[in-house]
């Protein structure tokens, strides 16, 4: 047994256990980065990170209901349900019950919201020009992390 500890190789480049050799930290680290990147701009516009994630969704397609904004994000209701009710309270989306099924609450934009998209804008060109990657670079990445999020996602 003694022998069999020998031959296992720790050197800084094999050893499973250094923190530079895993992926959760180099992801934990780069979305750490990316949304502290974002903090100030957003700020601006005075958003958070996970408002700025639902209006992203509502940009992309408003009068969706808070299931499919939680099932886009990954997020449950009960992380959603504060930070819609701060997004209405702010004047960029209105929260109604759906005429067809009283159950399900529709998320729309206002004026303020959508027009909130033009200033957005600057927000990602900043951020891609700090990342120095270029689009092909970027959607190849996109790529890989959504493999990740997939092949993770599907053991739940």
């Amino acid at each position: 047994m003694a022998d069999a500890a020998k031959t296992i190789d720790l050197s800084p480049v094999s050893d499973p256990l250094r923190l530079d050799n895993q992926l959760c930290y180099a992801l934990y680290a780069a979305a750490h980065r990316m949304t502290k990147s974002y903090r100030p701009l957003l700020e601006r516009l005075g958003l958070t990170y996970p408002q700025y994630l639902v209006l992203l969704v509502l940009w992309e397609q408003d009068g969706v209901t808070v299931s499919e904004i939680g099932r886009r994000l990954r997020l449950d209701s009960g992380t959603l349900t504060p930070v819609l009710k701060r997004l209405e309270t702010a004047g960029f989306l209105r929260r109604t019950r759906r005429v067809s099924d009283e159950r399900e609450v529709e998320i729309g934009l206002t004026a303020q919201g959508r027009e909130l998209k033009n200033e957005a804008v600057a927000v990602r060109e900043t951020v891609m020009c700090q990342l120095e990657m270029t689009e092909p670079e970027i959607r190849s990445l996109r790529r890989d992390l959504s493999l990740v999020i997939d092949r993770l996602g599907a053991a739940e």
